[in-house]
């Protein structure tokens, strides 16, 4: 059956808030950043695929999703109208499924204009789905596949086959776990939205996080891009911090591993895109835990690409995998020896236009049957140390630890 579609305008005071995370309660999807984006609650329906083929897949069925809607949007803002939250699998042999979801109701807030939109339910159906009040219990991790010693060793074997020139970088995750019944994640999310307000805040189908990284973001031909490689832990004090932060900029070995996730991006996008343009220098941005080195990167599409098909050739970037792609991933998949689902795949949203906004799912978790598992990973190169790299998957741990 066809979706019908409904989105209007709406105001702030209608709603009852002042902020859009202020809905978070009930939400069964999220992508939010200093309080602008998207949140849905219901599923209208859900499209799934897996395989080497499964973001082709999905953008196809999304096309014919698209084609056979009923769309009125009087609201004409970015998010309005027919809109899927999407969460990729890492890898093509992932046994997760990736998904585009398509809410019954998705209230969005661009530039301070909020709009609502409704699909299949009439409004008064649509806002008795919103529960604002929410609480979840603190939930307690423990290591996973992957303790950390066998990260530290994992690490040094990297290391050695860097050294040998077998590969240039190579990112290497880890994994905890824990156990919850009835868990829900929103609570969680808007401490994550007022913490790390700079980063995207996500929830698609029981995937969750606050990502610092944008991996694609697509808006009537004009596309952008962030890449964040290499880190550093924040200081004990204002000058402290300063100098932390100019160090990164400056360090070689962190240069040397985001240099390989720059030129990484720039040749995936290349095929795509004319009049790419990237920052001249790395700087370093700040997360409250942690210092990244960070590039800005800018294009126009070619033709009329969707931002699922730029996906199929973006993911997955150095950032995530390594340098050269295949030979890192190969890699990855002996060493770590564990399935990553969705972890530092894309995560986002597409329109019916198939524009979007894209990140990296990082600082985050998956929940299913009763077992949520959080990842952290490092990019390995030669000047890399095991333990330096662990006491770094500890600090990105932070986001999940001390908010969930």
């Amino acid at each position: 059956m066809p979706l019908t579609v409904v989105s209007k305008r709406i105001t702030a005071e209608e709603l009852g808030i002042s902020h859009l995370s202020d809905l978070l309660g009930s939400a069964s999807n999220v992508f939010i950043k200093d309080n602008q984006g998207l949140i849905g609650w219901g599923q209208a329906l859900k499209l799934t695929a897996i395989g080497p083929d499964r973001i082709t897949n999905l953008d196809s069925q999304w096309r014919e999703v698209v084609a056979e809607a009923e769309v009125s949007d009087s609201a004409h803002l970015q998010g309005s109208g027919l809109v899927a939250f999407g969460s990729i699998s890492f890898a093509k042999e992932s046994k997760t499924q990736s998904v585009l979801v398509i809410p019954q109701l998705v209230i969005g807030c661009v530039e301070n204009q909020f709009f609502i939109s409704y699909i299949n339910i009439d409004e008064n159906q649509a806002m008795k789905l919103i529960q604002r009040d929410a609480v979840q219990e603190a939930l307690s991790f423990t290591a996973g596949n992957i303790s950390p010693a066998q990260f530290q060793s994992k690490v040094e074997k990297t290391i050695e086959l860097i050294t040998n020139g077998e590969v240039s970088k190579v990112v290497l995750a880890r994994d905890l776990k824990a156990k919850a019944t009835n868990f829900n994640p929103n609570p969680g999310l808007l401490k994550l939205s007022k913490k790390y307000a700079t980063c995207y805040s996500y929830l698609v189908d029981n995937t969750f996080g606050a990502s610092p990284e944008l991996l694609v973001s697509v808006q009537f031909g004009a596309v952008t891009a962030r890449v964040l490689a290499g880190t550093a832990g924040r200081g004990t004090d204002v000058e402290v911090d300063k100098a932390i932060g100019e160090a990164l900029a400056h360090s070689h070995k962190n240069l040397v591993e985001h240099k390989y996730a720059i030129d990484s991006l720039i040749n995936a996008l290349g095929d795509l895109c004319i009049d790419i343009e990237a920052s001249s220098e790395p700087f370093s941005f700040s997360l409250p835990n942690l210092w990244h080195l960070a590039s800005d990167v800018s294009a126009k599409l070619k033709s009329n690409t969707t931002s699922l098909q730029l996906l199929e050739a973006l993911h997955p970037s150095a950032a995530v995998a390594g340098t050269p792609r295949e030979k890192a991933l190969s890699i990855i998949e002996e060493l770590e020896g564990i399935d990553r689902g969705r972890y530092a795949g894309p995560v986002g949203w597409i329109s019916a236009s198939g524009d979007g906004i894209w990140a990296i799912a990082l600082r985050g978790a998956h929940y299913e049957n009763n077992t949520i598992t959080a990842f952290a990973g490092c990019g390995i190169v030669a000047e890399s140390d095991a333990e330096s790299e662990l006491a770094e998957t500890n600090l990105k741990f932070k986001a999940v630890l001390e908010n969930f």
